[in-house]
């Protein structure tokens, strides 16, 4: 059974991805397990990405996670902000 917790998130990142291909003129159906870079994105969206991650989820993303690999797609994405969530959340409420 999917955590809808986890589909949620995965939303938000895919549309914060069809954000960023739209502003660079990209019109291409982007899976969760694409490749962004061959999609189309920079270096330069990537971090952008990053950026507009952080603000979505409101969250800061540890200069350790700052690896490529993490945006490599859109599911790599999603699963670092849940890990980061779930590390976030303080025990016992």
């Amino acid at each position: 059974m999917l955590d809808p917790a986890a589909l949620n998130t995965s939303r938000r990142v895919a549309e914060l991805v069809r954000r960023l291909l739209a502003k660079r003129a990209i019109e291409r159906a982007v899976e969760d397990d694409d490749d962004l870079s061959e999609s189309g994105l920079s270096s330069l969206d990537l971090v952008n990405l990053m950026l507009a991650v952080e603000s979505e989820f409101d969250l800061k993303i540890p200069e350790r996670d700052m690896r490529p690999a993490n945006f490599r797609s859109i599911a790599r994405i999603a699963a670092l902000v849940t890990s980061l969530i779930g590390q976030s959340d303080p025990i016992g409420g």
